[in-house]
């Protein structure tokens, strides 16, 4: 073959190969942003039940097209806390499965149509480019994000398609030159196979891809004086399913010890599979030399991907505790390790994964913030050293709560997310906000009470009943506000508005009597500065209260606009927000 034949053939195959990988990644992405928060939802329903994990990972497998993604989110899940070592073991076992779907699917390159109109029709050549065609006018023509989401799926198919053609195409036109007989011939060779085929797809970090070209191979030179048989293939097969856990090991770099463990079974699960099937293959080749030395067709290849992968989940599954108990002896613990990890990139690679796990951290924030105000309230009444160094711990948690979810809530709506998980994050860039300026005003409280003690400030009875009036108010719309947020109950956030107008009443009410008391002598000059500043408190987290209340309000939303909707809410023909005015006007009652 000529060196200009060689280049055209190289050049090509290296082109199908960035188109599949392309076509993968597209496909991925379309099918990730469909799925939306409904992968969020199926995860949270992971229970210690192992079939159901199974499942769940190759369903997840299926949706994200690449076990190396699902293995890589699954460290990061681990990492972050969400997820424990342990469960992760069904998934990384319904992964492998998942993955075998891809393979599967290129098998229609290999269906020969002859006059067959509908076998016409399954041909990648006829289909992939209607595909297309369909996939970019719903890109270019659609607003609705859904369809987009499915014309990039219709894309991603059709170039990954087309990549799978291409690299067939290069190899056709080597399947009678000598050097490219000699490279198979290598390849009869079990233990060369193997290896050639881990260092491949640990280079590329695709098995899909690497069995992809397996099945070219098996699809060019099938039915000639050199094809690739079963005994070649299965090794390769064996060699991408190893070769994929160099992905995992690279991202388990700066991880705890618990997501190592995750990536130390991916890789024994894939491995101590690998060696045992290649001891079976080695039996078989020496009872019955000529028993794989039949040629495999692209089916053939996807059936080898399936087998191995099937066959490898139940050869471990009952070999579960074992290889945990393994896993636990390679990463051994360190009694010192602590869990320092608040946020894990990794799971940017799954965006609605990475959502959920920022609104996990945003309630675990609404529950220190408003329970701090609480706690530091105590301490008016009641000095208590302990309870304000705990009120001091929370504000400083929340503010490095507000940091670390901000930057990391804003580098998530740079990624390519649907409009209800960008309407999620906007949600809680708002909310951190507000429940880190509550947990300032707690502080705030505290400092009153550290200023009543050494002060020996005393209030007056009138006051003292005044303060226990809109203290009450207070930390009822705290609680009201937290439990809203967390669980997203829009009928309880509908009690906030009016709650935090009678506060403002109150206040002002407040205020006015205490300048009386001011005027008669009633009070002392500290005495009033040290109750105005309380009241101004209340005021402030109150205020902050009904700027969550509306962003639960709003949920449904894509546009947050608290002013506007505050104003429809207070709207003088609003015959609900009246009623509940009057019930919480009644209720604190000076």
């Amino acid at each position: 073959m000529k060196s200009t034949e060689v280049l055209v053939m190289f050049a090509t195959l290296v082109g199908g190969l960035a188109f599949f990988l392309y076509g993968m990644n597209a496909m991925s992405s379309g099918l990730e942003q469909m799925a939306g928060g409904k992968l969020e939802t199926t995860l949270k329903k992971v229970t210690k039940s192992g079939f159901l994990s199974f499942f769940l990972g190759a369903g997840i497998t299926i949706a994200i097209q690449s076990s190396s993604a699902m293995t890589v989110m699954l460290v990061g899940l681990v990492n972050s806390g969400i997820m424990n070592f342990a469960d992760t073991f069904s998934m990384i076992m319904g992964s492998h499965v998942g993955t075998t779907l891809t393979a599967w699917l290129l098998t229609l390159s290999g269906i020969s149509s002859g006059d067959n109109f509908f076998l016409v029709l399954l041909q990648p050549s006829t289909f992939a480019p209607i595909l297309a065609f369909i996939g970019i006018v719903l890109r270019m023509v659609s607003k609705k994000e859904k369809r987009r989401n499915l014309g990039m799926i219709l894309l991603g198919f059709a170039v990954l398609m087309a990549g799978m053609q291409m690299m067939s195409g290069s190899m056709s036109s080597l399947k009678d030159d000598p050097a490219f007989v000699g490279i198979l011939t290598a390849f009869k060779s079990p233990i060369v196979a193997l290896l050639a085929a881990i260092a491949f797809t640990a280079v590329i970090q695709s098995s899909a891809a690497t069995v992809a070209i397996v099945q070219a191979l098996a699809l060019s030179a099938f039915a000639t004086d050199s094809p690739i048989t079963y005994q070649m293939a299965i090794p390769l097969i064996i060699g991408a399913n190893i070769g994929t856990c160099m992905t995992s090991l690279i991202s388990s770099i700066g991880t705890n010890k618990n997501a190592k463990r995750v990536v130390a079974m991916h890789v024994y699960t894939n491995a101590f599979g690998g060696m045992f099937y290649m001891i079976l293959l080695y039996i078989a080749i020496m009872v019955s030399p000529d028993l794989l030395n039949a040629p495999i067709s692209i089916f053939g290849v996807a059936v080898v991907h399936s087998l191995f992968n099937i066959a490898n989940t139940l050869l471990f599954t009952p070999l579960k505790k074992p290889i945990i108990a393994l896993c636990h002896k390679t990463v051994k613990s360190d009694k010192a390790e602590k869990h320092t990890v608040f946020l894990d990139e990794r799971l940017f690679k799954n965006p609605p994964i990475a959502i959920m796990e920022c609104r996990r951290l945003v309630d675990e924030m609404a529950r220190i913030s408003c329970d701090a105000v609480v706690a530091a309230i105590d301490t008016i009444k009641k000095y208590d050293e302990a309870t304000i160094e705990r009120v001091k711990e929370a504000e400083a948690l929340t503010d490095k709560y507000e940091d670390k979810l901000s930057t990391y809530l804003v580098r998530i709506s740079s990624k390519n997310i649907s409009p209800d998980d960008s309407h999620a994050v906007a949600r809680m860039l708002h909310g951190i906000n507000d429940f880190e300026r509550i947990g300032d005003h707690a502080l705030n409280l505290c400092q009153r009470s550290i200023e009543i003690k050494e002060k020996k400030i005393v209030f007056s009875d009138d006051a003292r009943e005044e303060l226990d009036v809109i203290t009450g108010a207070l930390i009822e719309i705290i609680n009201i506000t937290k439990n809203s947020f967390i669980s997203d109950d829009i009928g309880e956030a509908a009690l906030v508005e009016p709650l935090e107008q009678v506060i403002d009443k109150l206040n002002y009410e407040l205020k006015d009597r205490h300048v009386n008391r001011l005027k008669e002598g009633r009070c002392t000059v500290n005495l009033g500065f040290v109750y105005s500043d309380i009241l101004a408190d209340y005021e402030r987290i109150s205020d902050h209260c009904s700027n969550i209340a509306v962003y639960t309000l709003q949920r449904n939303s894509l546009n947050i606009d608290p002013h506007k909707f505050l104003n429809q809410v207070k709207s003088s023909d609003n015959a609900e927000f009246k009623e509940e005015y009057k019930m919480f006007e009644q209720k604190y009652a000076l």
